[in-house]
Formats: C-alpha cells, structure tokens, sequence
C-alpha cells in the first residue's frame, strides 16, 4: 500500500466535484483533515453564526465520510503546525487542498507548503481567480466588463462525480471531539430559529438546489420581493463549498432569461474574489481612497444609532425587519440587505466598517470576498460602487417591493396594521419606536458629509 496523503478540508466541506478528494484518491490512501485555526486569520477568525454553521456542516461531512469508509480528524490550532503532526503520525508526505484566495487562507497555505508538500486544486469558483483578465493581462476592477469576460471561458468543467468509496490509511491519527469546539451557542442559545432555516451539509445543499430549479423561471421578477423570497438562498452552502459553483451553473443553465440573472449573480463571488486578490484589506480599506477623509459620526450618539440598528429600533419598519430577520435566522433578504447597509451609512453617518463586522459576525453566509465588496459598493467608497450622492429611501423602497408581509412577519408591533401604513405608521402601536432620524434630514447630512470627499 502506497503511503497516505492527507485531505486539507476548509470551506469545501463536500465530497462531489472535490477536485482536492479526486487528486488526493490517485495518489494513496486518504486522510480528511480540518484544522480549525483562529491564530492564522486573527481579527478575521469566524463569526459566531458562521461556527454554529460550521459544526453542522462538519458532522454532516463526517457522517458521510463514514458511508464510504473514511472518516474527519479534527485539530485545533494553526493549520501548518497540526497538519504537519498528522502527517507524521500517518507517515504522509503530501497534502491535497483546494486553493483558498482569503488573505488568511493564503498565508496558510504558504506556511504548510513550507514543511510539506501542498498541492492545490481550484474549485470553489467558477473560473480560478486571477485567470480572466482583460486583452492586456491585467485584472478586472469593474464588475461589467469581468462577466463579459468570465462568459468567454463558461461553462465551467463538468462536475465531477461522488466517490464511491475512500481508501482508509493503515492507522489512523487521533482527532479532536467536535463538541469540545464549543461552535455552538449555549448561554443563551440564540440559534434555535436556526435550524428551522437551514440544513448545513452537502445533502441540504443539493436539496436547495433542487428546490431553486423550480423556482428559477421567477427568480428574476421575485428576487428583490422580500414577502416572497425569491432568492436562492444557496449563499452559505457556497461559502461552505457543500455545493460547488460549477455544478450549480451546470444544474440550472438554459432554463431561461431569469436563469441568466441568476448565473450573473453567482459570477459576483467570482467577482468579489478577484477583488480580494488584488486588494487583500479590501474589508478594512477604502477602494477609494478619498474617502478616507470622509467625516463618519463616532461618539456616544453615534454608538447608540449603531446599537439601534443592530436591534432592529430605527422606526424604519423595513431596515427593522431585516435585522430582526437577520438576528432571528443568520439570513437577510438581498434587497433588505441593500436598504439596511445604504441605511446605516447614509441615514446615520456610520463608518460602513461597522456595518461589515456586523454582518461577519451575524450571517451564516459571511464571505470575506462578497461581504466586503458589497459594504464597500453600497458605500460608494469601492473600485466599483455605487455613487455617494444615491441615498436609498426606505420608505420609498418598501413600499415599491411590496415589503407589508415581510414587515409583519419580522416586527410583531406593526401586525394589524394595514398595507398602506405598515412602511411609514403614523401610529407607532405596541411600543415600537419613532424614527431615529427623518429620511430628509439625514439626506441633507450625508450629501454634506460627501461634499467633504474630494
């Protein structure tokens, strides 16, 4: 029996169309391995609704890894320094991984290259980032011109099939106990809806899936209707990697113009990664860097505005809807997402950093690459973004998507009101507040605030 070679698992967490598993399987005997490292990212280790995530989508992994004879040793600590001690328990020399593209992820992968012999796959793109460039080579910074181009070299390989089964090593290392992760909330435990809305793992990846084929000939009419969740919701299954890009692309293409939009929206991960790559601080630095003289709010007045939004207590029954959502299921509606980001920045002045840490720690599908580029578009302080001057209206955008079930849903208070009253009550019944800051007023601020950035 050749020696065996380790499987470096990270947010790839699937067994079909694993290009890293498929390598891996040709040269020996497999170990699964995921290390889960905090010291490598720093301020960038996972969020909380992201390890609640990540525990479910782990045993799911296991479980079916058992099913075809392996099995997932789990380590904590840094991924160079675990990985290199089960490859001396096993006696393995190599390690097959898919390539991240994270800034963490990178470092990562140099330090384990440097003690073992790392080979990497791409795979958890639709095209490799970096690899769709313009006519002279250089990468793209404008999201247009990138689709076009990524169109080129579409579709993506097939999809690689699920192993039937994976050879074990003679021996295997000794692994870690998922439950002594401490992953999951307990005091209090603030994931129970949690459940109700996900099912982390390849399976429940392959089961959304399906479930948009039939939805898809209306994602492009009912995506930005938050009463009527027309998206996806494919996002943290495609964080995760428990369902690849191109098989998602393969599954759904040609069934349509609304398809189309969608196949748009899945090359912005492309996107965001290629973005990341170019600019690594890309989640704490202005793209633009005039606005670095942008005159945010900070202070006492400040914190509480923030702290009002996180809660869902603008008296903006939109944008509180959509935090209480996002608290409630670790989920917001795209569009609300949009209303409540422009909110905090145009309405209260506050850096969309905040905003940013906020969705990192709170979204089950918090993506370094996506959540960044989307902060930083809405703000207009991205290489490619939205202007300052465009303020989104809440009220206006509420009204206009037909937001009333998703208001009742999410703000008990506002029930019983009827359609026309629940996006702008006059009354504010069962306690729910007045508005933090008119809309008018806080438009005025925040074009003088942008008069400031030259």
């Amino acid at each position: 029996m050749s020696d065996p070679v380790i499987l470096w698992l990270r947010q790839d967490l699937r067994l079909a169309d694993q290009p890293a598993l498929a390598a891996a399987m040709q040269d020996g005997p497999v170990v699964p391995v995921h290390v889960l490292d905090d010291e490598t990212p720093k301020h960038r280790a996972m969020g909380a609704a992201s390890q609640w995530w990540l525990h479910h989508s782990l045993a799911s992994l296991d479980k079916d890894l058992r099913e075809k004879g392996s099995r997932l040793i789990l380590r904590r600590g840094k991924c160079d320094e675990e990985l290199a001690k089960v490859a001396d328990e096993v006696g393995a020399r190599a390690v097959h991984a898919v390539r991240h593209y994270e800034p963490w992820w990178r470092n990562a992968e140099r330090a384990v290259a440097k003690r073992l012999d790392l080979q990497c796959d791409d795979g958890n793109y639709l095209a490799p980032p970096g690899s769709v460039t313009t006519g002279s080579g250089a990468p793209y910074k404008i999201y247009t011109p990138f689709w076009r181009a990524l169109n080129e070299v579409m579709p993506p390989p097939n999809p690689l099939n699920r192993p039937r089964e994976i050879a074990p090593p003679g021996k295997w290392p000794k692994s870690e106990k998922l439950a002594d992760w401490d992953l999951l909330p307990t005091k209090p435990d603030w994931a129970t809806g949690f459940a109700e809305e996900w099912t982390p793992g390849e399976a429940g990846a392959r089961e959304r899936v399906e479930h948009f084929v039939d939805q898809v000939a209306d994602y492009g009419e009912r995506r930005n209707l938050p009463s009527v969740e027309g998206s996806s919701r494919l996002s943290p299954h495609l964080h995760f990697g428990e369902v690849s890009p191109g098989y998602v692309w393969h599954r759904l293409a040609g069934k349509g113009e609304s398809t189309r939009t969608f196949l748009g929206e899945l090359a912005w991960r492309d996107y965001a990664q290629n973005v990341i790559l170019q600019l690594p601080d890309y989640g704490s630095r202005n793209g633009r860097e005039q606005f670095d003289a942008l005159p945010w709010r900070s202070g006492a007045d400040a914190k509480a505005d923030l702290r009002a939004w996180q809660r869902g207590r603008t008296g903006y029954p939109i944008v509180d809807a959509g935090m209480r959502q996002l608290w409630a299921t670790g989920w917001m509606h795209n569009r609300v997402r949009m209303i409540a980001a422009s909110f905090l920045i145009k309405h209260l002045l506050i850096d969309w950093r905040e905003g940013e840490r906020w969705f990192w720690d709170t979204l089950v599908d918090a993506d370094y690459g996506n959540n960044s580029v989307n902060w930083q578009w809405v703000a207009g302080t991205g290489i490619d973004a939205n202007m300052w001057g465009r303020i989104m209206a809440p009220l206006l955008q509420s009204e206009k998507f037909d937001a009333a079930g998703y208001i009742r849903e999410w703000v008990p208070e506002l029930r019983d009101l009827a359609d026309e009253a629940i996006h702008d009550p006059a009354d504010r019944p069962n306690g729910y507040p007045g508005k933090i800051i008119g809309h008018r007023e806080a438009r005025e601020r925040a074009l003088a605030a942008g008069r400031k950035v030259r």
